[in-house]
């Protein structure tokens, strides 16, 4: 869409130009002149006396106003048929009569009747942007008073039409039926200069000084004007406000800039699942990092740090795999340690392969022989790893475990690497006789969801209930989750991977062991995802580590969906005491997506995909550069940045720099203080949405260039 707006005096044809140029465009015209004459005739068909001495404003405001808000105005924007009806009549004719030419400037003098006519024109120009409008949403022509300094400021395309006095003198003449019209007109001139300016081109107006120009000239030198800007705007070139300031590269590739794509969804890939084992303590988190490379699985040396059965994909020699890593196994174990062995078990019955993990440094125990029994009964082919073994007599301390009738040993050392690549080789090779692959590597395409909130809020409970399985292990203790559990679960026939964490807890610095890297791993979850559901046990006073969690989901800039858990445990009186908070506590995130539901027993839980869809598809949401740069502009007009110290910045340009989040880079004279950047937020929200995503402004300051000395 463009939008042309034209301003001059009377005398150099600006209607009958804009209406022809509306005419080979295509476009829609807008007679803002008209509007005002609908006004004043209007006020004098509702009784108003308009040459009275103390003429009453306020009652004229309300007049016009109760024109445009209760239906009684109606204009064509065709330029092939135009009308005026007031009340479904007609009066096209009316409005143009002496009587009512006499009172235009009387009615638009006053600045009440100006706002309401102003927000009534771009109420128009702006309907032009729909398919079904009279362009087509290709675009509109308005001219008239303060059109291109007021009402559309931001428009592609802002002409000041202009001719010497003597020239419109003349046309006026011309166009009058007689002497006392001409001064009419030169009269409303003058008395319209008081309160808007159309003698002068304002900053970025093109001037076309037509005194030497006849009509069809005048039209050929603002068809070239406007043909200009359609192909700017085809090439996405809405730099029409920089050309006198200073910009260096980076400017330029910000306005540029088209942010990112989205993933495309990778087909699945069918891969052997290898679940590591052993009884608590013996090194199997160690290990499964030796295998990965990297530092996944939280370690610390002792028992019970692992609890979860934790997915990662892993390759060696060529072969992609997934590796499982488990609690300790205890036999007969009671509360959690019961959980986390059902855990382990169910990863080996889940697994096409198995590395049974023993202590070479303890040596063969009681546990090991009853897991024996355990691995026996699920039928898994086992590679049998005696870690902690980095002395010179390993293979000598490894025979004892022969007793344990799992095939030949592997002396390694997860710490430091030694024998890991023999343990990898068997393992691969038992992986590849295996008869069926259960696992898939984690599709790159998938909408990636952190659970986060702090110790149990229910984060694992509600991964347990979307995926419909005991995935992870739920227990009343405080800080079950340790590792990062990644999951992909199919909701209302998506795939989605939810990564549960571990509770953050207050004080980082002040953690120590298993906890602190439980966190660390859970601000990376956090970093790695693109939408952060924060959990919040409703049933328990929000606390300050609550909004903590919150905050650092939001300024890492990820879409967030607020989930209040245990809902169904509140009476009346407590969800009040929640929607109060909301008002208050939750007023920097007012914005994010709201669900309340029991991830113990599934009530709500089926409202979670529409949200997690708006929060995403708001957080890939991109504006166009022309409509920004038309939206911030009338918002400036209306709410323009207040002076500090005899100064007042000004919104030059504004571009969408990228998405994921959005981030919005604004050109300006002058600092913008922050109330107006928040300011400008919320108007951003009210006209676009982002629902569900933080948006992040930055301000670059851009002077002019200095004239260069002849």
């Amino acid at each position: 869409m463009i939008t042309v707006a034209i301003d001059g005096p009377a005398g150099v044809g600006k209607s009958s130009t804009a209406r022809a140029l509306a005419q080979y465009f295509g476009l829609a015209y807008l007679d803002t002149g008209a509007m005002y004459r609908a006004s004043a005739l209007w006020c004098m068909m509702s009784g108003v006396d308009l040459d009275a001495d103390d003429l009453d404003q306020q009652q004229v405001t309300e007049t016009v106003g109760a024109l445009f808000t209760e239906g009684h105005f109606e204009i064509s924007m065709d330029p092939n048929d135009l009308w005026v009806k007031l009340d479904g009549q007609d009066v096209s004719e009316r409005i143009r009569s002496a009587q009512v030419s006499s009172h235009v400037s009387t009615v638009s003098g006053i600045q009440g009747v100006r706002h309401i006519l102003i927000a009534a024109q771009r109420a128009f120009m702006s309907a032009e942007e729909d398919v079904d409008s009279q362009s087509e949403g290709r675009g509109v022509v308005a001219e008239g008073r303060d059109i291109t300094t007021v009402v559309a400021p931001q428009a592609q395309v802002r002409i000041l039409l202009t001719a010497r006095e003597s020239v419109r003198a003349a046309r006026r003449a011309g166009q009058s039926s007689s002497e006392h019209d001409t001064d009419d007109v030169l009269a409303r001139d003058m008395k319209d200069a008081q309160v808007t300016s159309f003698m002068e081109a304002a900053e970025g107006v093109i001037e076309v000084d037509n005194s030497d120009m006849t009509f069809e000239q005048t039209l050929d030198s603002l068809i070239t004007i406007v043909q200009e800007a359609i192909d700017k705007q085809a090439n996405n070139d809405f730099v029409y406000n920089l050309e006198d300031y200073e910009l260096d590269e980076y400017d330029r590739a910000l306005i540029d800039s088209e942010g990112p794509l989205l993933e495309e969804t990778q087909a699945t890939q069918s891969v052997g699942v290898l679940a590591v084992v052993g009884r608590p303590n013996v090194g199997k988190s160690t290990l499964v990092n030796r295998i990965l490379g990297r530092r996944a699985a939280v370690v610390e040396d002792k028992p019970g740090v692992t609890r979860d059965r934790v997915s990662y994909d892993a390759q060696w020699a060529g072969t992609d795999f997934k590796i499982v890593d488990t609690g300790g196994w205890e036999a007969d174990a009671q509360g959690i340690g019961s959980a986390i062995a059902d855990q382990a078990q169910l990863a080996v019955s889940l697994a096409d392969a198995v590395c049974f993990v023993v202590d070479g440094q303890v040596g063969l125990t009681d546990m090991d022989t009853r897991l024996v029994r355990m691995l026996r009964q699920a039928g898994k082919p086992v590679v049998l790893a005696v870690n902690k073994l980095d002395s010179r007599n390993a293979d000598y301390t490894a025979a004892e475990f022969w007793k344990l009738g799992m095939g030949e040993p592997y002396p390694i050392s997860a710490m430091h690497g030694r024998g890991v690549g023999d343990l990898l080789d068997a393992a691969v090779d038992q992986l590849h006789k295996a008869e069926k692959t259960s696992g898939f590597l984690t599709p790159a395409g998938l909408r990636r969801v952190a659970l986060v909130g702090r110790p149990n809020v229910g984060k694992s409970s509600l991964l347990n209930k979307l995926a419909k399985q005991d995935r992870a292990v739920v227990n009343d203790v405080a800080g079950t989750t340790r590792d990062p559990v990644d999951e992909v679960i199919d909701i209302e026939g998506e795939d989605w991977l939810f990564i549960d964490t571990a509770g953050i807890k207050r004080r980082l610095h002040k953690l120590s062991g298993a906890e602190y890297y439980s966190s660390l791993r859970t601000q990376a979850a956090i970093e790695r995802s693109e939408l952060a559901l924060v959990l919040f046990d409703a049933s328990q006073p929000i606390a300050d580590q609550d909004l903590k969690v919150m905050s650092q989901a939001v300024d890492a800039g990820r879409a967030v969906v607020l989930i209040f858990n245990k809902w169904d445990l509140l009476d009346d009186f407590g969800r009040q005491r929640l929607e109060r908070l909301w008002q208050t506590e939750f007023d920097r995130v007012t914005w994010a997506e709201r669900v309340n539901l029991s991830a113990k027993t599934g009530w709500h839980t089926n409202r979670l995909a529409q949200a997690m869809h708006t929060a995403l598809e708001s957080w890939d949401q991109r504006v166009p550069t022309g409509k920004l740069n038309s939206f911030l502009g009338t918002v400036q007009a209306a709410h323009p940045h207040p002076l500090r110290g005899g100064k007042q910045p000004r919104i030059l340009f504004a571009t969408q720099a990228s998405t994921r989040p959005p981030r919005f880079v604004i050109f300006a004279t002058g600092f913008l203080e922050a109330s107006y950047r928040r300011f400008l937020e919320r108007r951003l929200r009210e006209e676009f949405g982002f629902q569900g995503t933080p948006i992040q402004i930055s301000v670059h300051i851009r002077e002019k260039k200095k004239s260069k000395s002849k």
